[in-house]
């Protein structure tokens, strides 16, 4: 792969944009986002994680002639069929209401007579890394959990309720480094963007020299 020294973030959603910037920061590579350079979002019509990443990558290139790395990223419920899924962010609507969105997902789960247990779903993240020359990495990370009431001011989207297995806080209730800070021991990464950044940072990054 051509070697990366700046590239574009391609997103506008803020949360995304500070996590995909620290989760960069080791690696000595300079980054803009796609609202500092005013670029448009692409319409997302992919079907998938990966298909939408993909065209919000490629459509960051076409527009700035840098290398663009773009994320997909969403709850899939299991008792809802995998809702919101791909939809996530059209569930929040238009103001971006993530607290109305938590509100439905629970309403809806509350219909279906769901024990605690049973309320279980998982977040995906693909990341998609592309380049001027049309060279490209697709990865797809995902962590597993439990739905709950939301619970913390911390983190962005679904992040208050979803409790990943094996732990007793919620995204919602985790700093930035509990939640995608990667082990320095290269074990995995707990969050959905930590572990996709982690399979493409193997392939594509090395650690800016001290």
């Amino acid at each position: 792969m051509p070697p990366l020294t700046r590239l574009v973030i391609a997103t506008h959603n803020a949360g995304k944009l500070r996590e995909m910037g620290e989760l960069l920061a080791p690696y000595g590579i300079d980054t803009v986002s796609a609202g500092e350079l005013g670029l448009p979002e692409p319409e997302e019509t992919g079907t998938t994680f990966v298909a939408n990443a993909l065209l919000k990558a490629e459509a960051a290139v076409a527009a700035s002639g840098l290398p663009a790395l773009a994320d997909d990223s969403g709850l899939c419920v299991d008792a809802l069929d995998g809702a919101p899924g791909i939809y996530s962010a059209r569930w929040a609507g238009p103001s971006k209401d993530f607290a109305d969105a938590m509100a439905r997902i629970n309403g809806l789960l509350d219909e279906k007579g769901l024990a605690p247990a049973e309320r279980r779903g998982h977040f995906v993240a693909a990341l998609a890394l592309v380049w001027p020359d049309g060279s490209q990495e697709i990865v797809e990370g995902k962590v597993f959990g439990q739905l709950v009431t939301p619970r913390g001011p911390l983190g962005f989207g679904y992040d208050p309720m979803f409790l990943p297995d094996g732990y007793d806080r919620t995204f919602g209730e985790m700093s930035a480094e509990a939640k995608h800070g990667i082990p320095a021991d290269g074990s995995e990464a707990l969050s959905h963007r930590a572990r996709a950044f982690q399979m493409l940072a193997r392939r594509c990054f090395s650690p800016a020299p001290r």
